[in-house]
């Protein structure tokens, strides 16, 4: 299936981060909040974020070639690794802000005009926030996805701000502000952190997630009644591209036409079952021992094989 190409979606959060820098900086400045001022912070990274993720989205969607034989995928977890660790570097800019007017605590002014530009950016950030998100689920894009959870994360840090600059202004603590940039920091960091470990678990060629596991062992243990076994099944996942191969033992005696008939059997089973999956398979006979001895990456070593590892006992 041809890779589609998101960067439209990318254009549409980069217009949106500088919507929302021009509309949140507004609000600082005619308030002096220095929440108002940690969302308008975040709103650059947001900014960079989206430039990164147009990058990287461009890279992806190109087809496969000589030097990358696999494609492009994989480029999206560079996108959203970037920009979880800018995120981290916002929160750590938030709280330093934050703790120095904490210590020394400023007047809010004109509350009411910095609320509702900071509602207005708000609105803006959820609405592209949900055509992002369902665009992650929908083209199965870390990227987007991402960005989509950036942009809830902006929401709901508004929605803390907003709250404290509004108990300040009711009731006079000043302290009120910091505290509530403080814990938006934190939750900017929880966002972050989480961003950024799925995307080194996606450059480490992480496993398929448990359920569409089960469906391609499912597919495979569907013709074990058949007299044939499976092992060396091994799974990794490249962006929206999943890959799949495993290693099929038939009887001796079947031709080769009968066992790629099999093959082609299971790859099309497994191809339904699973999303944007490119299978490898190869057929080996039952009756040869040396058919049990590939069933990890490194053949020189010895090792028992198991069901947990994606082995048969001959």
């Amino acid at each position: 299936m041809r890779t589609p190409n998101l960067t439209r979606y990318a254009w549409l959060s980069l217009a949106a981060a500088i919507a929302t820098i021009a509309l949140k900086t507004v609000a600082f400045l005619v308030t002096g909040s220095v929440g108002l001022l940690s969302d308008a912070i975040e709103s650059i990274v947001n900014l960079v974020g989206a430039v990164m993720a147009l990058s990287m989205l461009t890279v992806a969607s190109r087809p496969a070639d000589e030097d990358h034989s696999y494609g492009h995928s994989k480029a999206e977890y560079f996108s959203s690794g970037v920009e979880g660790t800018l995120i981290l570097i916002a929160a750590i800019s938030i709280g330093v802000a934050a703790a120095r007017r904490l210590l020394a605590p400023q007047p809010l002014e004109q509350v009411g005009v910095g609320v509702a530009v900071s509602v207005m950016a708000s609105a803006v950030n959820l609405a592209v926030a949900m055509v992002l998100a369902r665009a992650g689920r929908r083209y199965d894009s870390i990227t987007l996805e991402a960005n989509a959870q950036h942009l809830l994360t902006d929401v709901w840090t508004s929605a803390g701000v907003i709250v404290g600059v509004v108990a300040v202004a009711a009731t006079d603590w000043l302290p009120l502000d910091p505290i509530v940039a403080l814990l938006v920091a934190a939750n900017i960091l929880w966002t972050g952190t989480r961003i950024v470990r799925r995307s080194i678990l996606g450059l480490m060629d992480t496993a398929l997630p448990v359920e569409e596991l089960a469906a391609v062992r499912a597919a495979l243990d569907s013709h074990l009644s058949d007299g044939i076994e499976y092992h060396a099944l091994r799974t990794r996942q490249s962006g929206a591209r999943r890959f799949v191969s495993f290693h099929v033992l038939v009887p001796g005696t079947w031709t080769v036409h009968r066992g790629h008939e099999l093959l082609e059997d299971v790859e099309a089973q497994i191809r339904a079952a699973v999303p944007n999956v490119t299978v490898f398979t190869h057929l080996e006979s039952l009756d040869d021992p040396t058919s049990w001895d590939d069933q990890y990456l490194d053949r020189s070593e010895p090792h028992t094989p198991s069901r947990e590892a994606g082995g048969r006992r001959p």
